[in-house]
């Protein structure tokens, strides 16, 4: 079967017979187990799939089928799945299945999408190389010795290897847009409280979004459509009218301005063959004659600090509730109710889950809450209020997604501060709460995926997809 790299692809050879949503999953299915070194998927739902996809092909021919009808979808290991495993890659919920459902995957299931498995991803959505998983790293199909990133390296992974058509994953600081990058493919994180959180487990609730990972534009806008909007089982989540995305892709040759943030292009870290491509695509709009700027982000040495301050201080709060009373793994060894807490979140935890838990409870404790805490917050708002600053006076801002290309698995593991270094481009539009997307721009010279990442106002997914299409296309061209 032919590589598929749209719905709008899949679609019309279904419409024209030449393939079924039931030969469909068996492809996915057949590379997944062809492909299981890679490690993307936890559980696969062979049975409920061929289930679903002969639902669909009987809604195609009727003429009732919906929006997500013939896409083949994975979900990170973060979302709620009625009677389903849900384990966040942690020894914590070993056993546990959901109760409910979340309001994404409902929504998506309400599209005739067909759910084929969860994915691998490092542990509550903490790590940025999917090293941290409790079932093992996930590995890069282009090069099996690199990470494919994280947290949602897993759900990236499997879409660049073919093994479902796309993936919903979850964006705390960059867990989309970066495995993206790393894997050659697109990676959307909209504005915070775009999509409901209902079902999504909690790493940090101020900044964590659904996010979407996908071949083409096009069908990140169409899956945005269909997941964004009102929840009565979220009250953080937006009102706003939910535009028809996909249907919005033109830019019909709008000129615009754009920022480039000069201090990322100045980073001692950025790796050459990455500045040059940027640079390159931002040459490329500039003869296309778009306005693109230098601007000042005094910022970016305070965005990596501020952001484990608070992301670790909220997962402090947020995992406080895994202590193996009424759910998933409980220790063996217990001998009281003291040691069952104790040895129950030491045993079940990884390493870096550990970590961030003694983190952000050192920061929150009394002693040190106004000097970390407190500030951390004061300088957020600092960071928010000079974002938004900059999407006043420009339409997009451009910088890279990732400093480097996808990394050797184990390269950083010893070295905490190059890991958590690793975020410093993506994690502004998380504290900022701004969209942002990561499109595939180019390689370097050992093949590995280059990023761009852009950044709109808050709620203008339509133009930052529609510019983002504009940007492929224009790419593609000039290839």
């Amino acid at each position: 079967m032919k590589k598929y790299n749209s719905l709008r692809a899949v679609r019309a050879d279904i419409e024209s017979g030449q393939v079924t949503c039931r030969q469909l999953v068996a492809y996915y299915l057949h590379n997944i187990k062809e492909k299981a070194e890679l490690n993307a998927f936890l559980e696969v739902f062979e049975e409920e799939a061929f289930a679903q996809a002969d639902a669909v092909s009987k809604k195609i021919a009727n003429g009732t089928a919906g929006k997500l009808a013939g896409m083949v979808i994975g979900i990170k290991d973060v979302l709620a799945y009625e009677g389903h495993s849900l384990q966040a890659s942690s020894q914590i919920l070993d056993g546990f299945k959901s109760l409910y459902t979340a309001t994404a995957v409902k929504r998506l299931l309400a599209e005739d999408a067909i759910i084929i498995g969860r994915q691998n991803c490092d542990e509550f959505a903490m790590g940025g190389s999917n090293e941290n998983s409790s079932f093992g790293p996930v590995l890069n199909a282009d090069d099996p010795t690199r990470v494919p990133g994280g947290s949602s390296g897993g759900s990236a992974a499997a879409v660049q290897a073919e093994l479902c058509l796309a993936s919903i994953g979850s964006d705390t600081g960059g867990s989309v847009r970066q495995p993206a990058s790393f894997c050659g493919i697109v990676g959307l994180k909209p504005t915070y409280s775009r999509i409901s959180r209902f079902g999504l487990i909690s790493y940090a609730s101020s900044f964590d979004q659904i996010g979407i990972i996908t071949h083409s534009v096009e069908d990140a806008a169409l899956l945005l459509e269909v997941m964004a909007g009102p929840d009565d089982l979220d009250s953080t989540v937006s009102h706003r009218e939910v535009p028809a995305y996909s249907q919005q892709l033109a830019t019909n040759d709008k000129k615009f301005r754009i920022g480039y943030i000069k201090d990322c292009f100045e980073r001692e870290g950025l790796d050459a063959e990455v500045k040059d491509c940027i640079l390159g695509v931002k040459s490329m709009l500039k003869d296309a004659g778009h306005e693109v700027e230098a601007v000042d982000f005094p910022y970016l040495d305070f965005i990596v600090p501020t952001y484990y301050i608070l992301t670790t201080a909220e997962a402090s709060s947020n995992l406080g509730r895994y202590d193996g009373v009424k759910y998933g793994f409980r220790s063996p060894n217990v001998t009281d109710l003291e040691s069952l807490y104790k040895k129950t979140r030491s045993e079940g935890f990884g390493e870096e889950v550990q970590r961030r838990i003694m983190l952000g409870t050192f920061v929150l404790s009394a002693d040190y809450y106004d000097a970390y805490y407190t500030k951390a917050q004061k300088v957020r708002r600092l960071i928010k209020e000079k974002t938004d600053e900059l999407l006043q006076s420009y339409d997009f801002l451009i910088l890279p997604t990732a400093p480097t290309t996808a990394f050797k698995i184990g390269e950083n593991s010893e070295n905490l501060l190059a890991m958590y270094l690793a975020d410093i481009f993506t994690v502004q539009a998380s504290l900022a709460g701004v969209p942002a997307i990561s499109i595939p721009v180019g390689r370097d010279e050992k093949g590995l995926s280059i990023g761009l990442q852009l950044m709109s106002r808050s709620f203008e997914e339509a133009s930052l997809l529609a510019f983002s299409t504009y940007i492929m296309e224009k790419i593609a061209v000039e290839v």
